[in-house]
């Protein structure tokens, strides 16, 4: 745990929890911030006083442990915006060259009559708010690879429009088309599949009535989505009113594991993110 003894020891004791067995780092009196600091004011080029400064705060003292190999990976965003995670990230451990850091659920459905296998990914629903279509297929790739890795299952990746294979036409939808086809010609091996509307990419009967037949429709796992609008809206639909469970956001596009929360998170999702950052990190480790 990162932050101030003090106030950890206080919430522990509010909760009757014994942290005997837990290590507690606090970033203005720990060995680590001497030493990291130090490494921080070389790499990014400041001064030692501003590097002093910059490793008190937790993200940022907690991103160089996991970059300088004090820690395998991390989680933050509970009393954090995303944003502030994802800068602290960026600025730590870093992207992997020429990526695109994007973001996605899993999404555990209450109900198989609501999906055959209960599992969908959301993706990306944090960080990019209109990526183009190049950027739309590197987030479906990126998320089929992750996924395919942490979760051992087969993507079936479907790029969602309000359009199923060219029945409208607009600008929005040329995006998904070209994203589509960016992905297929980059990974051929893979199931993707799209343009295409939700109802068709994840029930079978809907995809057979608009005779739409591939390997994708009516039994996607993975959902690309055209925007962040989109991609919000649409996890915490399915969270709240469908009653899912929503993993994550596991970042994907770093150099090592950094995972964000929501402000809204309960001790349940802190512990699946905590699960699921500690699997990441064996698998890329």
């Amino acid at each position: 745990l990162l932050g101030n003894r003090q106030s950890i020891n206080e919430s522990a004791g509010n909760f009757k929890l014994d942290l005997g067995d837990i290590e507690i780092i606090n970033p203005e009196n720990h060995p680590y911030t001497e030493k990291i600091a130090a490494a921080y004011a070389e790499t990014r080029k400041v001064s030692p006083a501003i590097a002093k400064k910059a490793v008190v705060k937790p993200l940022i003292l907690g991103g160089l442990l996991v970059k300088s190999g004090f820690a395998d990976g991390m989680i933050a965003g509970a009393v954090n915006t995303s944003a502030s995670v994802l800068k602290a990230a960026l600025l730590t451990v870093g992207k992997k060259a020429a990526a695109l850091p994007a973001s996605f659920f899993i999404m555990l459905l209450p109900d198989q009559h609501l999906h055959p296998t209960k599992i969908l990914v959301f993706a990306d629903a944090v960080i990019n708010i209109n990526p183009d279509a190049e950027q739309l297929a590197e987030i479906g790739l990126s998320t089929a690879f992750t996924v395919k890795k942490l979760l051992a299952i087969e993507p079936k990746i479907a790029f969602l429009s309000f359009s199923t294979k060219g029945s409208a036409k607009h600008e929005f939808v040329t995006k998904v088309q070209k994203a589509v086809q960016i992905a297929q010609n980059k990974a051929p091996d893979l199931l993707i599949d799209g343009e295409m509307q939700l109802d068709t990419a994840i029930i079978p009967d809907i995809a057979k009535l608009k005779k739409c037949e591939s390997k994708v429709a009516g039994s996607a796992n993975v959902l690309i989505f055209p925007d962040l609008n989109a991609a919000n809206i649409g996890y915490k639909l399915v969270q709240h009113l469908a009653g899912a469970r929503a993993l994550g956001p596991i970042t994907i596009g770093l150099n090592q594991p950094f995972n964000d929360l929501s402000r809204g998170t309960t001790i349940e999702d802190i512990v699946a993110s905590t699960a699921l950052t500690a699997i990441q990190s064996a698998k890329t480790g």
